[in-house]
């Protein structure tokens, strides 16, 4: 009778479950939107190029395009505290992209997070920013999307731990996090310090890097005062102007608009496809950006603490002995004072470098273990060294170069971080 009982009740709690599953799903499912009847016109010249100004300042690009795959055709997988979330086709295919999306659905996906057959969408999109686009911002967007060549891709899998797999429950994080609203100021009326706002906060969507995420996946507030990504440090942007090696706002218009400025380095991991989305867009975007930027940094601390005590050169341990050795083998070709890409145009040594001045060494390792990649539109070149050094001599030549050259005291544990990263940098 007792295992009667309790199968009966098993059976009981999980009819109740699937009832309130079901109920939860009925309710957070949005109404489908028709599909459209036909392509959208073509847009005349003008819209296309605005429109690509929007999808560049937006980053669309930078998520929607997976390693060396076609752009916007997705698949890129976005490493998340809660598992991987792979990016979706934006292009105008119709079975796997967007192309039997109208612009109210699109527009939907936008401002609230859902797709257009009613699914909730996960938050690794950021919508919770793009809510606050203007219907003219959109509508450009839109346009430009439409006219890329359609490509059949469908996006793999999400592998997210439960019950983030469940999309439902993405109603409740909703209810925390998502704003929805409209932002209609004219850039053409806007200062740049106004229009430097709406790009940051909205388009550009930075504080979804710039702040780190909380427990529950949501930012962390007060915005931009740094996170993680992929392994990577992102710096708090209100603490620019008081970092060892402070940035003006002219040295984060060289650095967004190049990726790379002379006093503090070039861009690496996330930040470099940014970068280069920027140098296509017109300038007074990016004056603009750090114009905003630089009107949100706090006022150093009027007594700052001391810092500590450095070793004297004497004092360097055997360790760092060794890290001279793989500096000049490895590195002083381009980083030594003689070398030639020092000399040119008067470019700092890594004593400025903010990866080696950060108090933590997880940007030195990562640019040491991942190098720069080449491209076309750059300058800017590094080769890898995970092949090359091991994760103790990543560690000796973190401490030649972080005392030696910059004047700092030793990272702790830097063996251990690279070992750490190495892991979670395979694909």
């Amino acid at each position: 009778m007792q295992l009667r009982t309790l199968i009966g009740g098993a059976a009981v709690a999980a009819i109740a479950a699937a009832a309130v599953l079901g109920g939860l799903y009925a309710w957070t499912r949005a109404a489908p939107i028709a599909p459209a009847d036909a392509a959208p016109p073509p847009p005349s010249a003008a819209v296309l190029a605005a429109g690509a100004r929007v999808v560049a300042l937006g980053d669309c690009m930078v998520c929607h395009t997976a390693g060396d795959g076609p752009a916007y055709a997705g698949g890129l997988g976005l490493r998340t505290p809660f598992g991987t979330i792979y990016s979706t086709n934006i292009t105008p295919d119709p079975e796997t992209g967007i192309g039997r999306w109208t612009l109210p659905a699109f527009r939907r996906a936008l401002r609230e997070g859902t797709s257009r057959d009613g699914h909730l969408l996960y938050p690794a999109f950021p919508y919770i920013h793009y809510t606050r686009m203007s219907d003219n911002d959109i509508e450009l967007a839109y346009r430009y999307l439409m006219t890329r060549t359609p490509v059949h891709a469908p996006a793999p899998a999400n592998d997210l731990l439960f019950p983030l797999n469940f999309r439902p429950v993405l109603a409740f994080w909703n209810m925390l996090y998502l704003r929805p609203g409209t932002s209609d100021t004219p850039a053409s009326q806007a200062t740049p310090i106004e229009r430097g706002r709406y790009l940051v906060d909205t388009l550009g969507h930075c504080a979804s890097c710039h702040s780190g995420l909380n427990l529950m996946g949501g930012e962390r507030s007060p915005a931009f005062q740094g996170g993680r990504i992929d392994g990577w440090n992102a710096p708090a942007l209100t603490r620019l102007a008081a970092a060892d090696a402070p940035w003006t706002q002219a040295d984060l218009v060289e650095y967004l608009r190049g990726g790379l400025a002379l006093g503090h380095g070039a861009a690496k991991g996330p930040m470099r496809p940014v970068t280069e989305r920027l140098a296509s867009v017109p300038r007074e975007d990016v004056e603009a950006i750090a114009a905003y930027l630089m009107s949100i940094q706090v006022a150093p601390q009027s007594q700052p603490a001391a810092a500590p005590a450095v070793k004297p050169a004497a004092a360097i341990v055997p360790g760092d002995r060794a890290g001279e050795t793989l500096f000049a083998a490895a590195c002083a070709g381009c980083h030594a004072a003689p070398a030639p890409m020092m000399r040119l145009a008067d470019r700092p040594g890594l004593a400025r470098s903010s990866a080696v001045l950060s108090g933590d060494p997880a940007n030195f390792v990562q640019t040491v273990l991942q190098g720069i990649p080449w491209d076309n539109t750059s300058t800017v070149y590094m080769p890898p060294f995970a092949d090359t050094l091991d994760d103790k001599q990543v560690a000796q030549l973190a401490a030649y170069v972080r005392t030696g050259l910059a004047a700092r005291p030793a990272w702790d544990d830097v063996a251990a971080t690279s070992a750490k990263l190495r892991k979670e940098n395979q694909p």
